[in-house]
């Protein structure tokens, strides 16, 4: 009879990032891209990680100011690169022990808690 934990490991559940351990910094940045890329849109992810979010365009109003597009105004490509930003921040941040997450808790860009 196979156990419910047996089952899940069986099954390749893995709703859940890599924890961080300090001193392996280099072991979880692999195992966190590989969680990363297996995710829906993960090269995506991976990408924001990476490179940094997507810089939002803008508009010209018609009294010429400019202003950054609402997020309803962007492309399909636009919003599903927005999403994937927004992934990436969550997917690092749950990968963190509490007392780094609290240092590194009011950023809002993967890149940067990545880095």
């Amino acid at each position: 009879m196979t156990t419910l934990a047996e089952f899940i490991i069986i099954a390749g559940a893995d709703n859940h990032p890599p924890m961080l351990e300090k001193s392996l910094y280099d072991s979880w940045k692999i195992r966190m891209e590989l969680y990363i890329e297996n995710r829906e849109n993960g090269r995506m992810i991976l990408n924001s990680l990476q490179n940094g979010p997507l810089v939002w365009p803008t508009v010209v109003e018609e009294d010429g100011t400019t202003r950054t597009k609402k997020y309803e105004e962007l492309s399909v490509a636009e919003k599903l690169q927005a999403d994937c930003d927004l992934k990436a921040t969550n997917i690092v941040l749950q990968g963190l022990p509490l007392d780094v997450y609290a240092i590194v808790n009011h950023h809002k860009v993967a890149k940067e808690i990545w880095e």
